[in-house]
């Protein structure tokens, strides 16, 4: 089985994000989303972690239940994955300085 890159990871992820935003407006368990969708609560689950890459018709159903546009959800998709990608930026600097600050102190 082929591994995800990085970049997959962090679609899969934001994509998840934006599912829980969205069903969290709503004001929906994960169990009631399931429910809508047919599928397990642990499934959803899954999904919002971005542990689950799930399909195109899949994806489709679970937009129709949380009662959006296709074009909102990827806009809160879009958005989830710039604040995913800030923070990893945002790590990523850290872990730079306080490699140099390791690196002038010798």
């Amino acid at each position: 089985m082929r591994r995800r890159g990085p970049q997959h990871d962090e679609a899969l992820r934001a994509l998840g994000g934006a599912v829980c935003e969205l069903r969290a407006r709503n004001d929906l368990s994960q169990e009631d989303l399931g429910r809508r969708v047919a599928m397990h609560r642990n499934y959803v689950g899954s999904v919002e972690r971005g542990e689950a890459n799930l399909g195109v018709l899949n994806l489709l159903r679970l937009v129709n239940a949380l009662g959006v546009p296709f074009a909102e959800f990827a806009e809160v998709w879009e958005r989830q994955l710039r604040a995913l990608q800030a923070l990893q930026r945002a790590s990523a600097d850290r872990t730079m300085h306080h490699a140099r600050q390791r690196q002038e102190a010798y």
